[in-house]
């Protein structure tokens, strides 16, 4: 029987992805399988999904073995009730360097206070602000998963001490873990700064508002590549106007494009990225998404499945 694999994805990714999907299937002795953008559905046996696609009905996927998500992000499609089949999230090699290059790079960037050099270039000399060193800049990450993990042990590797919280207690060698409320109290109320990557679900819904924002030390500096839910916008304006956050670097929003009109665009103490933190680059998205559908062909568990219960 022939493997059949449907792209459903936005249409100007295909030209992005069917070559280095074809190259992943043939090295992985796959080289014969159908890959198409128009496959009947019930002759589907995988599909790889974004879920900007247009495909919102999986009933008629009745031989459909997984769904396999392009994006980290699954919370568009996890509670779609059509979807029965098993479906796997991007963990992607190259989705944790990107991650781990933006934070490690934005986080050194408000530790050494670059901004006060590189924005008053007028000929005063300004040797007055000495940063502490790594070591006494407590950083919190909230979201313990591939990226948070990745993340929190390249900054430990740089010498910052680092706190994560995530909602069920993990281990991480050089790494303060706490879980639950009063750890969430705890993990806020010790930062200098503090970064986002948890994923967007209902119990994640402005995790950082007017009450949690209020634990974080005066002064205290906020980096979010995770999800713009996490963060009651409202909340953060009033806190960065009173300066008890002294900025916030944000790169995701709960509307993207952020609109023009947005505040944090004009506001001296946040920096807009156009959700840049982290994109998943084709040639090693590819190889993860074939080494799914290998172990599917082969009868060995999927990678990276999505606790439908948990919502990621």
């Amino acid at each position: 029987m022939t493997l059949n694999i449907l792209f459903a994805a936005a249409s100007e990714r295909w030209d992005d992805y069917e070559q280095p999907l074809r190259r992943a299937l043939s090295d992985a002795g796959l080289g014969d399988a159908i890959l198409s953008t128009q496959l009947p559905a019930a002759e589907v046996d995988y599909i790889v999904y974004a879920p900007n696609s247009d495909l919102r009905d999986f009933t008629p996927y009745t031989r459909t073995k997984a769904v396999l998500n392009l994006w980290a992000g699954v919370e568009d499609i996890v509670t779609n009730p059509t979807l029965t089949q098993p479906l796997a999230r991007m963990v992607d090699d190259g989705l944790t360097r990107g991650m781990v290059e933006w934070v490690t790079g934005h986080t050194l960037r408000h530790h050494l206070n670059t901004d006060l050099h590189v924005l008053h270039q007028d000929g005063i000399w300004r040797n007055d602000d000495v940063p502490p060193l790594a070591c006494d800049r407590p950083v919190t990450i909230l979201g313990l998963g591939a990226l948070g993990s990745a993340c929190a042990q390249a900054l430990c590797t740089l010498g910052f001490p680092v706190t994560g919280w995530s909602r069920s207690q993990k281990s991480i060698e050089g790494i303060t873990c706490l879980s639950g409320d009063a750890g969430l109290r705890t993990a806020l109320s010790t930062a200098q700064i503090v970064i986002l990557l948890l994923p967007r679900t209902p119990q994640t819904e402005s995790i950082l508002n007017a009450e949690t924002l209020s634990l974080m030390a005066p002064g205290a500096m906020i980096l979010n590549p995770g999800r713009g839910t996490l963060i009651d916008d409202a909340a953060l304006l009033a806190a960065l106007d009173t300066g008890h956050v002294a900025h916030a670097t944000l790169d995701t929003f709960r509307t993207e494009p952020l609109p023009a009109d947005h505040p944090y665009w004009a506001h001296p103490r946040v920096t807009v990225t156009p959700h840049i933190a982290s994109t998943t680059r084709p040639a090693s998205a590819a190889r993860v998404i074939v080494e799914n559908i290998r172990r599917g062909e082969a009868g060995e568990p999927f990678l990276h499945l999505v606790d439908r219960a948990l919502g990621y």
